[in-house]
């Protein structure tokens, strides 16, 4: 108890030195929560109309040099294509892949400034993570403004165990919002048992002493990214995804010194290769840094340090709609975050060593531990069941040495900006909520190696992003009224596209409906609907990955959902691309390559196919019963047909062949199209031990059984039993 009372003393000394450092830093500080001076902004004019992916490679064809080229469609590189065109510099971007395909889609979804940093450096006495904050929160409150329909506030709770960890928490929270000053979300706050359980009910009750609530910034953080880099080709930069870098390109100065005077790239959708001239070359490839700085010389020691960190989506009830929660005390010593996140709900993340590779995939280990550390702060009614993991990914965190120090070996907790011998400018490290502020400190370093001249300072800070100019929280309200679009569909269409809602959906088809007249559905269970394909391509979507995962949510919200409404966004990119039907068909199998490997699919089966069956001989008995009434043939396997014919005899004449596969394929385990007993024994063990949430051929094989129990008893009732026959 001593020992907690000096900690608590330490702790408390420690905020007042940082309340007095904060204080100082904010009235030293000439950054103005409003950077953007109104006026300035009032002469950078935005394109009118988005240019098409082809009008963008025609212009980064053209052979004319551009001021900067950017490689990396992340969030760092979109930022600083978004940061460089405001300046009035010719501005030049190139991804590999997709924006956003790699960190910058598989974050926690958080905008925050860091609370352990914050505790680290009070009591550490570390004035650089205390500026990492300040930073960070700063960024937190300008990404809020910015871009107010694809973020907004969160309040987060921290539950206590323990009385004297009240005070202790509590010191802390209000630390944090001390150094935040006037760009504060709101005021953290702290509440009793009661009320803790009130606002968090599937929360452990036992033991628990209150919880302390404090507020951080939530996003759609590959939306985010992608109205990044829209907003930056509104303003007349070139920018275009699956277009790779080749090689960089050099040339000597006026002093005799070599220099990257741009790059080598191929279309990795047409396959054409050509060269880009620049005067500066900035690589922003976050994992991928080391593979860029060693085409600019071979020799360059790495300084990547690659972190693995998954996250997992369960259903929406295993958390409130409008609380988070953070466990500060896992088993291991690292943080967990637990988010309501577009009406599901994110748990994660882990952090471990790991390879840089460009399909990152979750392994059972990190799920399992994430659904173990679950447990223990939810009360005995929420059943943590391995089959409730909706999805699950892995993101590379790009942790960096800095290679300005002479010292490599320790870690930067900040992003670092280097110039090479050749001026190739490296932005590396740092974190989603910084993306500005970094693309800022690179543009600056830029700007001075590479005697570029731009028309004005940065003017980003408070920025629009796309979609954010004509948002308002009741828009959605008039996208009902004015289009006839259902509520949860006008509401999903805001959030995600702003002011853009009403151009996605004038492109929805009718319903031929009563009601909604407009907007149909990709699948039941989530709000997408088709116009969102058709607007996707428009937002520089190419392949069937780019769609499910990136411009809708879908593979990371519920994979299996992704799968069975893929076919369906095939047909209709088929369409608006012009895709042959092999095409079609190798679009499709690549995204089910991807749902498979990057979005928990193959862990899935792979566990399906592990779990030994545990049934009680009364339950393998039940089970065969209703195996054998299913296949009717006496086969020894169920099949489409069988399917199809109790689907039928139970009602659901409509059901398509597209549902029926995918019921199939549910239970499937060896993929040779049928349905042998040892599959549906083995899969009703795993729903039993809750690795499966649930199967509807479970639920075919159950009505089918109800349905000849009923027709037996019927046959068996005679006309003497039912009451009727002669009188006498």
């Amino acid at each position: 108890m001593a020992s907690r009372l000096r900690r608590f003393g330490v702790t408390a000394a420690g905020v007042a030195i940082g309340a007095a450092l904060s204080t100082y830093a904010l009235k030293s500080s000439d950054i103005s929560p409003h950077h953007v001076q109104m006026e300035e902004m009032q002469r950078i004019r935005r394109k009118r109309t988005l240019p098409s992916r082809a009008e963008q490679v025609k212009s980064l064809q053209s052979g004319e040099e551009f001021d900067v080229l950017i490689i990396g469609g992340g969030a760092t590189g979109a930022g600083c294509a978004l940061d460089a065109v405001t300046r009035g510099l010719k501005t030049a971007l190139v991804e590999a892949d997709d924006f956003a395909s790699g960190t910058s889609s598989k974050s926690t979804k958080l905008i925050h400034g860091g609370v352990r940093y914050l505790q680290k450096a009070i009591l550490g006495l570390d004035i650089e993570q205390y500026r990492m904050v300040k930073e960070a929160l700063h960024e937190r409150a300008s990404m809020l403004r910015s871009a107010p329909h694809l973020t907004r506030p969160l309040p987060i709770m921290l539950p206590v165990y323990t009385w004297w960890q009240i005070p202790y928490f509590w010191v802390g929270i209000k630390a944090y919002d001390f150094v935040a000053g006037d760009r504060n979300v709101k005021s953290s706050y702290y509440l009793s048992r009661e009320d803790a359980l009130e606002l968090f009910p599937m929360l452990r009750g036992d033991k628990l002493r209150g919880a302390i609530v404090y507020y951080d910034g939530q996003q759609d953080d590959a939306r985010m990214c992608l109205a990044i880099s829209l907003t930056a080709a509104r303003h007349g930069a070139s920018i275009t995804n699956h277009v790779e870098v080749l090689e960089l390109l050099k040339k000597k100065n006026e002093t005799g010194k070599e220099v990257c005077c741009g790059a080598k790239v191929r279309d990795n959708i047409s396959k054409k290769e050509w060269t880009i001239k620049a005067k500066c070359v900035i690589n922003a490839t976050g994992p991928f840094t080391d593979s860029i700085r060693k085409m600019d010389n071979p020799t360059v020691k790495s300084i990547c340090c690659p972190s693995s960190g998954v996250h997992i989506v369960l259903p929406g009830f295993y958390s409130p709609p409008q609380m988070g929660l953070l466990d500060p005390d896992t088993s291991d010593g690292r943080v967990i975050f637990f988010l309501p996140w577009l009406n599901g709900t994110i748990a994660g993340t882990t952090d471990a060593p790991c390879d840089v590779t460009h399909n990152p995939s979750p392994s059972e280990d990190e799920i399992q531990f994430i659904l173990s550390e679950i447990k223990s702060y939810l009360n005995k009614d929420v059943d943590v069941r391995r089959g409730d993991v909706l999805s699950a990914w892995s993101g590379i965190r790009p942790l960096v040495s800095d290679p300005n120090k002479g010292d490599t070996q320790s870690l930067a907790r900040n992003h670092i900006v280097h110039v090479s011998d050749s001026n190739l400018v490296t932005i590396a490290g740092g974190k989603w909520t910084t993306y500005r502020a970094m693309a800022e400190h690179t543009m600056d370093a830029a700007i001075k190696a590479c005697n570029l001249e731009p028309e004005r300072g940065c003017v980003t800070d408070g920025l629009w992003i796309e979609g954010a100019q004509g948002w308002t929280p009741t828009m959605y309200i008039r996208l009902v009224q004015d289009l006839g679009l259902e509520v949860e569909v006008a509401k999903h269409l805001a959030i995600s596209y702003g002011d853009r809602a009403f151009a996605v959906a004038k492109m929805a088809a009718l319903t031929g409906k009563r009601w909604p007249i407009i907007g149909k559905k990709l699948h039941p269970e989530f709000p997408y609907i088709d116009a969102e394909v058709r607007y996707g391509i428009r937002e520089y979507a190419c392949t069937c990955v780019d769609m499910v995962a990136r411009r809708l949510r879908l593979s990371f919200l519920n994979v299996q959902a992704a799968s069975e409404a893929l076919p369906h966004i095939a047909d209709i990119m088929a369409e608006e691309l012009k895709w042959s039907k092999e095409e079609r068909e190798k679009q499709i199998k690549a995204c089910e390559h991807f749902l498979h490997t990057q979005m928990g699919q193959q862990v899935n089966r792979q566990l399906k196919e592990k779990i030994p069956v545990n049934l009680s001989k009364e339950e393998v008995d039940l089970y065969k019963k209703r195996f054998d009434t299913i296949d009717k043939d006496k086969k020894g396997y169920v099949s489409i047909p069988d399917i199809k014919r109790a689907m039928r005899a139970y009602g659901d004449a409509e059901v398509s062949g597209e549902e029926l596969h995918d019921i199939l394929r549910e239970i499937d385990t060896n993929m040779n199209g049928q349905v042998e007993l040892e599959e549906y024994l083995q899969m009703m063990s795993a729903i039993k031990s809750g690795y499966i949430s649930h199967s509807r051929f479970a639920a075919v094989a159950e009505q089918e059984e109800i349905r000849k129990e009923q027709e037996r008893l019927r046959k068996q009732i005679t006309v003497d039993r039912s009451g009727g026959g002669q009188r006498k």
